[in-house]
C-alpha cells in the first residue's frame, strides 16, 4: 500500500463512505487488538478493489471486530467491479485455502458481487444470513415531523421525564466525558467492554476530524447516560449507548436518544442513521428499516482441509427447511 497515491486516497475521507472503510479503522485494530493483517489489492490503471483480512492459523477472516457494523469491498467509483474483485480474488487463492467475510451488506450488491467473483476465481462460495442492520432513512423530515412518527409509548416517555435529565452533546474529543462515558457503561447493563483503547483511540480521531457527536445525559450534576456516535457522508452511525441501572426509572437513555437525533437531522442534516448490527427491541422504536447481513465463506474446493466444510454445506443446502406459520 505504501506509494499507492489512488488506494491511500480510496481509504481515507472524505471518499470512505464509513469508519469502517478507512485506513485508520483498520490500523486501529491491528495496533490496539493485535490482528496480523493482509491487505488484498487488485488495481486497473487508477482504479482499485480493496478487502481486508487478518490471519487465524490458515485461514483469513475479514479484518473486523464487535465494533465493525459491516465489512465490505472498497472499490474506486470508476471501476468494473466485477472484474476487478475476480482479480482480487484469484490472487488470494496463494494467501489462503479458507476465507470468511462477516457482516457483509447486499444493499449495493456486496454480497451478490463478491460470491460471483470468488466462484469465478475457483473458489466455492456459501452466503447466509448471520445478522441484521436497524436504519432510518431520514427522506428529507424535520426532527419534529420524525418523531410525530415514533411510536405513542416512546413520545410519552419523552413528555414525562425529559426534563429529569440535563443532556449535553459534544463534537470534539474531552477526555473528562469520555471518563464518564467509561463510568456510566461500567455501570450499565452492557457486557464488558471488549477494547477500551480501540474504542477510545477511535473516538479521539473522530473528535479530531469533527466527526464526533458525544452525548451526556445528567441527573442532578451527574452522568447516567451516554452515547458515541459519530456523522459523515451524510450518515450518522451509532456506536455505543448506556445508561446506569440506578438510573433507568428517569429514561435518561430515551430523553439523550432523542437530543442525538434532532442533532444529527437538523443540525448535521444526515439522511441517514444506522444503529448497527443486533435485533434489539429497543432499536425498533427509532428505526424504520431492518437490512441483512451476511457471512460469506469461500474455499479452495481441492484443498483436503475444506472437504468437511464443503460436505457440511452442502448438507445445510439440502435439509429439509422446517414449514412457516
Amino acid at each position: 500500500m505504501q506509494g499507492d497515491a489512488a488506494l491511500a486516497a480510496l481509504l481515507s475521507a472524505p471518499n470512505a463512505a464509513a469508519p469502517f472503510d478507512r485506513l485508520e479503522w483498520w490500523r486501529g485494530l491491528v495496533e490496539e487488538c493485535g490482528y496480523f493483517p493482509v491487505i488484498a489489492v487488485a488495481r486497473d490503471g487508477d482504479a482499485r478493489a480493496a478487502l481486508a483480512f487478518y490471519r487465524a492459523g490458515r485461514r483469513m477472516e475479514a479484518l473486523a471486530n464487535w465494533y465493525s457494523f459491516r465489512v465490505a469491498p472498497i472499490v474506486s467509483p470508476e471501476a468494473d467491479r466485477l472484474a476487478l474483485l475476480t482479480e482480487l480474488a484469484a490472487d488470494l487463492a496463494g494467501q489462503a485455502p479458507h476465507i470468511i467475510m462477516a457482516p457483509l451488506p447486499d444493499e449495493n450488491g456486496e454480497t451478490t458481487e463478491l460470491v460471483a467473483a470468488f466462484r469465478r476465481a475457483g473458489w466455492m462460495a456459501f452466503a447466509e444470513q448471520c445478522d441484521v442492520n436497524h436504519v432510518l432513512n431520514v427522506g428529507g423530515r424535520s426532527y419534529g415531523e420524525y418523531l410525530a412518527s415514533r411510536p405513542g409509548q416512546l413520545r410519552t416517555t419523552l413528555k414525562r421525564k425529559a426534563a429529569k435529565v440535563a443532556v449535553t452533546i459534544e463534537t470534539a474529543f474531552n477526555p473528562d466525558s469520555w471518563a464518564a462515558y467509561e463510568t456510566i457503561y461500567a455501570s450499565s447493563w452492557k457486557p464488558e467492554e471488549g477494547n477500551p483503547a480501540f474504542l477510545r483511540r477511535f473516538a479521539q480521531e473522530e473528535g479530531a476530524a469533527g466527526r464526533l457527536r458525544l452525548g451526556i445525559a445528567r441527573a442532578d450534576g451527574v452522568p447516567v447516560a451516554a452515547q458515541f456516535w459519530t456523522v459523515e457522508q451524510g450518515t450518522a452511525f451509532i456506536h455505543k449507548l448506556a445508561h446506569t441501572e440506578e438510573s433507568k426509572p428517569l429514561s435518561p437513555g430515551t430523553t439523550l436518544s432523542a437530543a442525538l437525533f434532532e442533532q444529527v437531522i437538523d443540525r448535521d442534516g444526515v439522511h441517514l442513521v444506522d444503529f448497527g448490527t443486533g435485533d434489539d427491541g429497543y432499536k425498533r422504536d427509532w428505526m424504520e428499516e431492518v437490512r441483512p447481513r451476511y457471512r460469506l465463506e469461500v474455499v479452495r474446493p481441492l484443498w483436503p482441509g475444506n472437504w468437511p466444510i464443503i460436505i457440511r454445506q452442502c448438507l445445510r443446502k439440502l435439509a429439509p427447511r422446517p414449514p412457516r406459520g
